[in-house]
């Protein structure tokens, strides 16, 4: 899943990005308020890491901003105002959840995990297709009991199709949300990832829609 993550101090925000991305998430990271902004319009995330303290743009503006253009992108706010009223405020701006500094890097990625189940109407944290199981928070797949060894770009090509059952994900869009801005992309990245994920679950797990995309298959 991808996360922009705005955040002005250095040692905050390369911990945000340098963890999250060891932890399964693709991970573009902005310092300043006005970037930020136009980042989401960008590119398709998933959810944002939202500093109230930025230059540039303060972080309730730019909140402030995007809902008023209807993006519904879930913000978690990561900031030191641990007073009441800000904690209320950034809420009632549009916010979907709210974490006050310091923190812990788990927290931060359990929280995104639950907005992201939340947006996805998922109630449970299990992910399963068929005979297949997988767990975002360990990062390990299971096909009918047994332990799959599965490259970090394949659990996240896997979890990506999981959480969108029953849609057909252009090959573009599934590119957007592996890769960061500052990642290099091989031309056929996506149908290498798709190729080692079927001989490992099967040639029919995922459904090739020429010209469209892809989608899960059969999950016998």
């Amino acid at each position: 899943m991808r996360i922009l993550v705005l955040e002005d101090d250095a040692l905050i925000g390369d911990g945000l990005k340098v963890g999250l991305t060891q932890l399964g998430f693709a991970v573009d990271w902005f310092r300043n308020g006005k970037d930020g902004q136009a980042a989401l319009s960008a590119a398709p995330y998933d959810a944002v890491v939202l500093d109230l303290g930025l230059p540039g743009m303060d972080g309730m503006q730019v909140l402030a901003a995007w809902r008023a253009a209807g993006m519904d992108v879930p913000v978690l706010v990561l900031t030191a105002r641990d007073a009441l009223q800000d904690r209320v405020g950034g809420l009632d701006a549009g916010a979907d959840d709210y974490l006050v500094k310091p923190f812990a890097l788990s927290e931060v990625a359990a929280r995104l995990r639950a907005l992201l189940r939340r947006r996805h109407g998922q109630s449970t944290p299990q992910l399963t297709h068929g005979k297949l199981s997988y767990d975002p928070v360990g990062r390990c797949a299971t096909l009918d009991g047994a332990p799959l060894e599965l490259t970090a770009r394949e659990l996240a090509l896997l979890e990506l199709l999981l959480s969108h059952k029953g849609r057909v994900l252009p090959r573009e869009l599934i590119e957007e949300k592996l890769y960061g801005w500052d990642q290099e992309l091989d031309s056929n990245a996506v149908e290498v990832h798709v190729h080692h994920l079927r001989k490992k679950l099967g040639s029919t797990f995922i459904r090739t829609l020429r010209g469209i995309g892809y989608t899960l298959g059969d999950p016998a």
